[in-house]
């Protein structure tokens, strides 16, 4: 079998390089998801411009890690759970908090109804009860907010995929299983 490896910066194509630039600014690094992706300048661009694009929708950036959370734990992605713990603390969440929210549980009743749903939507390849749905619409959500959960759902899938397929070291403080 043939074991994927985090690429050093020049077995990465110059677009796929320019990329990351980004990261190894914000960051002082580039973190070795995103580098993996970087073998494909095409994925690596078509991830990054989707993620920018979401940042100016319906959900803000707690609410995101929030659902990016219990998609990564649904999809059993140790890197992306790593990642969005550390995130979500950024955000304001505690602890406690980024345990229940992999669990797809919040106190706040309209985020309560966004994790169900995107929840569901990961655990049933999109195939999800009328319940769910209804939830989210009764929480105060419409047909945009459901196509952007849907997409960050998507987003989230994508990555963790990667990270499942790859096995790629994690380079975040890793979170306790649940």
């Amino acid at each position: 079998m043939k074991n994927i490896s985090v690429p050093a910066s020049d077995q990465l194509s110059p677009e796929s390089q320019q990329l990351l630039e980004v990261f190894q600014k914000r960051l002082g690094r580039i973190p070795n998801l995103y580098a993996t992706i970087g073998y494909s300048s095409n994925a690596l661009k078509g991830m990054l411009a989707f993620e920018e694009d979401l940042n100016h929708g319906v959900f803000n950036a707690k609410e995101k890690e929030a659902i990016y959370l219990v998609v990564s734990q649904v999809n059993g992605c140790e890197y992306c759970l790593a990642a969005h713990s550390l995130l979500a603390a950024k955000r304001g969440y505690k602890p406690a908090e980024i345990l229940d929210l992999r669990r797809g549980l919040a106190t706040d009743v309209k985020l309560q109804a966004a994790l169900q749903l995107a929840k569901a939507i990961a655990e049933n390849k999109g195939a999800v009860e009328d319940s769910f749905k209804n939830s989210f619409f009764e929480a105060g959500y419409n047909e945009s907010a459901l196509m952007e959960l849907i997409a960050l759902v998507t987003i989230r899938t994508f990555t963790n995929y990667v990270y499942v397929l790859t096995k790629i070291p994690i380079d975040y403080p890793t979170v306790e299983k649940i």
